[in-house]
């Protein structure tokens, strides 16, 4: 990065802050932590930057958790501040969220960079077609009365966990789509699923700045493979706009918009995936 013009970094980082205002609005939203927007946008910044794809993805995965502490934190607050989230299954799953974000953390420092942009795609298709072929007011697909506990809780959690901290993401969909299973409202899914996100983000953000500490062809800025620049230009926005979206997701019939957001996803997720590909 030090190579670059400051007229260069000025656009990278007017570019990063206009993916802030859209990742805090989704999150608020749908109760997502904003991965989805933000590690496409700062794979394509990055491959801009010509960083090395050993760790451009890793870089991406970690400076996106980092951005997630905040915005994850500030939609969850919005949502708190309506009575809406259950701070009983915070704790109960918050250790095993944490336990699988590390695990997850560890994980992405052994894969190479084009095993993590297919996990991504894959997961971010997956996603894709969620929001895409959202269930209807009238279908219910109920596994429990209650939500997961004990010797189920700890798998379900942890890999939840470690998936999200391998995507970049807070698992705020993977999360809805479970306490909506279990027959919790969806406002009170969305807005303890912005929980979640905060769970998983602050280990996995520590520990990507532990695993990538002395990592050779780190830019300026870089802590580990999270790059403070990057997170402090999406998080300087994401902050404003992720209470509007938690205020939008009381208020709006999400059914449209959430298909619109599903598409996105999946070109996001075909985009990543001929990156790999094509190496």
């Amino acid at each position: 990065m030090g190579d670059y013009s400051w007229l260069q970094l000025v656009q990278m980082v007017l570019i990063l802050m206009g993916a802030g205002l859209a990742a805090g609005l989704v999150a608020g939203l749908f109760g997502i932590g904003g991965g989805f927007v933000v590690v496409p946008t700062l794979i394509v910044v990055f491959e801009f930057f010509d960083f090395s794809d050993s760790i451009l993805m890793k870089m991406a995965v970690a400076t996106s958790l980092a951005t997630i502490v905040v915005t994850g934190f500030r939609s969850a607050q919005a949502h708190y501040k309506k009575g809406a989230v259950d701070m009983q299954i915070i704790r109960d799953w918050a250790p095993w969220l944490t336990i699988g974000a590390i695990l997850g953390t560890i994980l992405t420092r052994v894969l190479d960079g084009s095993a993590l942009k297919l996990i991504f795609s894959v997961g971010v298709f997956l996603m894709g077609l969620h929001f895409v072929f959202p269930a209807k007011g009238n279908v219910r697909f109920h596994f429990s009365a209650e939500m997961p506990k004990g010797f189920v809780l700890a798998p379900i959690a942890t890999f939840l966990g470690g998936f999200s901290a391998l995507l970049g993401i807070g698992g705020g969909t993977p999360a809805v789509m479970v306490m909506t299973a279990c027959q919790r409202p969806i406002h009170q899914a969305v807005a303890t699923a912005a929980g979640f996100g905060v769970i998983i983000a602050v280990p996995g953000t520590i520990s990507n700045m532990i695993v990538g500490f002395g990592e050779a062809g780190l830019p300026p800025g870089s802590i580990g493979y999270v790059n403070l620049i990057a997170a402090l230009s999406i998080v300087s926005m994401s902050i404003f706009t992720a209470p509007i979206g938690a205020k939008l997701a009381h208020s709006l019939d999400g059914v449209k918009l959430k298909r619109y957001f599903g598409i996105y996803l999946i070109a996001t997720s075909a985009y990543v995936f001929y990156k790999a590909v094509a190496g």
